[in-house]
């Protein structure tokens, strides 16, 4: 779809009111815009042929005109200028997200929560991905005489713990032993590739070890399952409320982020280093009246992971989509320069 220069000016002048004031716009407003020079009548003319090209729509026969998603959707892609965010802002945002001698899962938690406060939207999160993670390192931390909790660390950061019990005395001996397999067998091992059979074989090969050895090295293994696993994080649900364009349907979108999966499918579905799907572009009905701006970062440059927000279709793209890509950024390189420390 090609637009003149002068429909540009006006779907781009109809849109930023409608953001900023979330009322239709009309053409005697327009009118004062200096960037449009041209007569009311022109300006009504211009807005009902961009309301036959399905960019905007009349809520009420009276009213002005409002952006449709297809309206929105030409103005992010071909008119809104590329807003540098000032250092200020860059910041605040590196302040919002640094935390000390913390695990990645709790780097992105506060980073989840720090972008639902700073956009005012719903915020949502993936930890990096399970592809292609190996074990990093195991640890076992004695709680008993035959309790003890194993730790295990995967390359792209994450922590998994679980208490182990055994039938026999976890003695200094045990535990040695069981360091060995994991240093054998475990360390250096893609998670996805740890399964039944070579489970199977690696007891077969312990001889009289096996039975003392099968507590723990079931625990590992299902540390690793689990490990491979991706959690969604989300926060600022409540902030869906502070908009009216929702009415009634808010308590329906905040029913779909409490079920999770389908958010945790969104996220791990992008493939782009920054996606925007506006209202109806987006395949869930209760997003239909959403904007989802997501962003992936990157960790070590093998694994990666995305977060977004969620708001209304009438959101300042603008100002959020430079905000949310660089906070995504920076969430990538803190990552990385955690995991290098290990």
């Amino acid at each position: 779809m090609e637009l003149s220069q002068r429909k540009e000016k006006i779907l781009a002048a109809v849109v930023e009111h409608y953001i900023k004031t979330g009322e239709p716009v009309g053409s005697k407003l327009l009118q004062k815009d200096p960037e449009i020079s041209v007569s009311s009548a022109t300006i009504r003319n211009e807005m009902a042929e961009l309301s036959n090209m399905g960019l905007l729509e009349q809520p009420h026969t009276s009213a002005g005109r409002i952006p449709t998603d297809e309206g929105y959707r030409y103005y992010v892609d071909h008119l809104m200028g590329v807003r540098q965010l000032d250092d200020a802002v860059k910041r605040r945002i590196e302040a919002g997200i640094s935390i000390r001698n913390a695990s990645p899962e709790n780097i992105l938690k506060r980073a989840n929560d720090f972008l639902a406060d700073m956009t005012n939207c719903a915020a949502i999160s993936t930890a990096p991905s399970g592809e292609n993670v190996t074990i990093k390192r195991v640890e076992f931390v004695p709680v008993g005489m035959r309790t003890g909790m194993v730790v295990l660390l995967t390359s792209n950061g994450m922590i998994k713990s679980r208490v182990c019990r055994s039938d026999v005395d976890l003695n200094a001996s045990v535990i040695e032993k069981f360091y060995n397999i994991v240093k054998t067998s475990f360390v250096g091992t893609e998670l996805d590739s740890i399964d039944t059979a070579t489970l199977q074989t690696m007891v077969a090969s312990m001889g009289e070890d096996a039975l003392t050895m099968i507590p723990l090295i079931s625990t590992v293994s299902e540390l690793a399952s689990e490990a491979m696993e991706i959690p969604l994080m989300l926060g600022g649900q409540s902030n869906i409320f502070h908009y009216g364009d929702y009415g009634a349907t808010a308590y329906e979108l905040m029913d779909f982020l409490r079920r999770g999966e389908p958010l945790s499918k969104i996220l791990t579905d992008n493939k782009k280093d920054l996606d925007v799907k506006i209202g109806s572009e987006n395949k869930f009905k209760p997003l239909e009246n959403s904007s989802v701006i997501m962003a992936q970062y990157d960790v070590g440059g093998e694994n990666h992971g995305s977060i977004g927000i969620i708001g209304p279709t009438r959101i300042d793209y603008a100002t959020l989509i430079p905000s949310v890509r660089y906070l995504t950024d920076m969430v990538g390189k803190i990552l990385s320069q955690v995991l290098n420390e290990d």
